[in-house]
């Protein structure tokens, strides 16, 4: 195909920014595709698959050629032949027109045309609907496709976005009819159908011309979307800058730096909360901060024998797998728990792993119960996550709601002490997850570096995402997977073990 060929999804990454278009096109090799970004890929096949008999029986014109890649030529013949058979529902018909080509996710006949139904694996929520703001940015590929259908000749008689509903709630066999939520996009699209051909004559200008366009750094970056290419555009800036300030907006850091304030010398005349200070001042001159005293008042407040040290991972189904769950809700499937019970007493370690493809949570929940004594100090990294977990445990599992509730009452955050800015090292770059900490403090052991780990799983995207796939895998295959998890979790707590220790080490 020709350079100045054009999809719906290059339509719209030129809609966010002109040079992800570009990229996109003549430096592939620049996106970076991470755990994140591949597991919001796999979501949007899943639920466009799933979607595909919201309306019934369907036809779908997929289809590969020898090479395993989309055939579009015979997706083009096999749409005609369903519009000329009048089938009801088409499932990525495609369409081509002066260069331009898209596959609708759903086309469904009504009122003698057909609508569009473009489908996301994003939530919406049935109760409250979103508003046209949150809408708007849907508008742009919808466009493109009602465009391209009709200068093919398809009378559009519809466009709507379909999402997940973010209030669903699974009962014991999965409704497609209560999952999705369905938004009538009519007023949105009036608006952006106007400008779609002179977007188009834009986006071809872009596509032929090998010249790199030269775009500067905005708020396109970020929105709709994270950009792939960010690490590519931000080569630019000096390291650090002012988008590493903690907790810094991205916005406010583009107003700072659209007024020239882009280095940590620069931000110093700038108001600053008191860590991004603390910050500044040590990427400049290299000093570490230690606050002993808030660090041993921490400590004599908060921790005491025998201690624990917890980490949960979870799964975020897309679409709902287990009865009583939602959408994307936080599914607990292992946990870490390393335990010492008295001052240099043996550290000890024990743990759970679900099994893939299995509710997990009741088998979770009773483990705890057993493993975590009533009234015993427990300690996590940025509690508020597995306090949260333990909580919805809780409300499931009521037989169990004593205990699990007071495991959650008597958890102490070791985040608590780098937050308040006891302790901070220029190595932190402005970050106190642990994933940072850990390797400021111990810059140099081997035991505690996650890139070290010989197995499959280096962080918890790539957790998240391999326990589901392990129930079809091999049986090499899930024991590598399983074992792979299991040191990755081993790791998360032994971190918080050594982190504890060099805070009662420095707080002498």
């Amino acid at each position: 195909m020709s350079m100045r060929y054009l999809s719906k999804s290059k339509y719209t990454a030129f809609r966010q920014c002109p040079k992800n278009l570009w990229l996109r096109t003549y430096k592939p090799e620049e996106e970076v595709i991470d755990a994140a970004l591949q597991a919001r890929f796999e979501a949007g096949n899943e639920v466009g698959d799933l979607a595909m008999g919201m309306f019934g029986p369907y036809e779908e014109v997929t289809c590969a050629d020898s090479t395993g890649r989309l055939d579009l030529k015979e997706m083009l013949l096999k749409t005609q032949d369903c519009l000329s058979r009048g089938v009801e529902n088409i499932c990525e018909a495609a369409f081509s027109w002066d260069g331009n080509y898209c596959a609708v996710d759903i086309l469904h006949k009504q009122d003698g045309g057909y609508a569009i139904y473009e489908v996301k694996s994003s939530t919406n929520s049935s109760l409250a609907p979103s508003d046209s703001d949150e809408l708007e940015h849907y508008a742009w590929d919808i466009a493109y496709q009602k465009y391209v259908l009709t200068q093919c000749g398809v009378k559009v008689t519809g466009v709507y976005l379909v999402q997940l509903d973010s209030d669903y709630i699974r009962g014991k066999n999965l409704d497609i009819q209560r999952l999705f939520v369905k938004t009538d996009m009519s007023d949105l699209i009036n608006v952006e159908y106007p400008s779609v051909q002179a977007n188009i004559d834009k986006a071809r200008k872009i596509l032929d011309n090998p010249q790199e366009p030269t775009m500067p750094i905005s708020m396109a970056c970020k929105e709709p979307y994270d950009c792939a290419f960010w690490q590519y555009c931000s080569k630019c800036l000096p390291k650090p800058s002012v988008f590493d300030l903690y907790r810094m907006s991205f916005k406010k850091a583009l107003n700072l730096y659209n007024s020239n304030i882009v280095t940590f010398q620069d931000v110093q005349s700038c108001k600053l909360t008191g860590k991004q200070q603390m910050q500044v001042s040590s990427e400049l001159t290299g000093n570490e901060y230690i606050d002993k005293k808030g660090i041993k008042d921490f400590l004599n407040k908060n921790i005491r024998y025998p201690l624990y040290f917890l980490d949960f991972e979870t799964i975020q189904d897309v679409v709902p797998q287990y009865e009583g769950t939602k959408p994307y809700q936080q599914i607990p499937f292992q946990y870490s728990l390393h335990w010492i019970e008295e001052p240099d007493g043996e550290l000890k370690h024990t743990a759970f792993l679900g099994e893939s493809g299995k509710d997990p949570r009741r088998a979770l929940a009773e483990q705890l119960c057993r493993d975590i004594p009533l009234n015993v100090c427990t300690t996590a990294y940025n509690k508020a996550f597995e306090c949260k977990r333990i909580t919805e445990l809780a409300e499931i599992y009521p037989d169990l709601s004593f205990h699990l509730l007071n495991i959650r009452d008597n958890i102490v955050d070791f985040l608590d002490p780098f937050r308040a800015g006891y302790y901070y090292l220029p190595e932190m770059e402005g970050s106190f997850s642990i994933k940072k900490v850990l390797p400021a403090l111990f810059p140099n052991d081997p035991q505690l570096d996650y890139s070290n780990l010989t197995g499959s799983v280096h962080n918890g995207g790539e957790a998240m995402t391999i326990f589901p796939k392990i129930k079809d895998m091999s049986p090499d295959e899930q024991q590598a997977a399983r074992q792979a998890l299991l040191e990755y979790c081993h790791l998360d707590t032994l971190a918080m073990v050594r982190i504890w220790q060099k805070l009662e080490e420095i707080s002498v």
